[in-house]
């Protein structure tokens, strides 16, 4: 029988699936991630909604879909401890009264090895993924992997798959061979790429003196957006779901431009 029929799966049971296939409370991760359940609904899920940030926009559109699970990347706390005033309330309050309940999940999803960010966009770039790669806090968050062609190939299948070009900075060889993925803020693994051999390093974003790093140890290193690279987790973990415990779910795209 279909989640309707049966009305929805109980939220406790998802929520403890999800720490365990994400194995939430072994990955090290930053404080105000706060990984796992952050906002309780009535009990139970009918439908998932999936999409980066926990933010005004996407919680009124995941009320609006008429969710009643949010699964996002950036949760409620990235700003630290405030009080629930201003945009802070609005936020839960919406969730709260649309009977939306809010799961995140920032590094467990990341460094997942089958719906993390940078395992699935390694295979939907056509990257043979040969091992983990980009340390933080004593573990791997993205992944290295092979592939066979040039760099304004390489540029326009991220383009392809991301939809956006991406910033290239051409410094490393023209053809692509081994290349690392770590989306988000990765540039500061600039120089593990190049530690590592590797010829081209695929991220989100990086701060100004990045340039010089991909100049200076001859790396192609390519910033296609933190928001954009990070859209394929949750889209996954989201699909993962809907096959696991038949739950329709819709990706709700706030895109930054960042």
């Amino acid at each position: 029988m279909s989640p309707s029929t049966q009305g929805g799966v109980p939220l406790a049971d998802l929520v403890k699936y999800l720490d365990t296939y994400l194995d939430v409370a072994t990955v090290a991760d930053a404080t105000e991630a706060l990984n796992g359940l952050q906002v309780e609904n009535a009990g139970r899920v009918t439908k998932i909604a999936a999409a980066v940030d926990a933010c005004e926009a996407t919680i009124n559109m995941a009320v609006a879909q008429r969710a009643d699970l949010l699964l996002v990347h950036h949760g409620l706390f990235w700003s630290g401890l405030v009080p629930l005033a201003g945009p802070a309330f609005r936020r839960v309050a919406a969730l709260v009264r649309g009977g939306v309940a809010l799961y995140s999940s920032h590094l467990p999803l990341d460094r997942h090895s089958h719906v993390g960010n940078a395992p699935v966009l390694a295979g939907q770039l056509g990257i043979a993924v040969r091992g983990e790669f980009g340390m933080y806090k004593g573990q791997t968050v993205g992944v290295w992997g092979e592939v066979d062609t040039t760099r304004e190939d390489f540029a326009a299948r991220v383009a392809q798959a991301l939809g956006a070009a991406p910033r290239v900075m051409g410094f490393g060889p023209d053809k692509v061979r081994r290349v690392g993925i770590i989306t988000g803020a990765g540039a500061s693994a600039i120089r593990e790429a190049a530690a590592a051999s590797l010829d081209t390093f695929l991220t989100g974003e990086g701060p100004h003196w990045s340039y010089f790093d991909a100049e200076e140890l001859r790396l192609n290193v390519l910033f296609a957006g933190h928001y954009a690279t990070e859209t394929v987790g949750v889209k996954a973990l989201a699909q993962h779901l809907q096959k696991k415990f038949d739950l329709p779910w819709v990706f709700l795209d706030h895109p930054t431009g960042l």
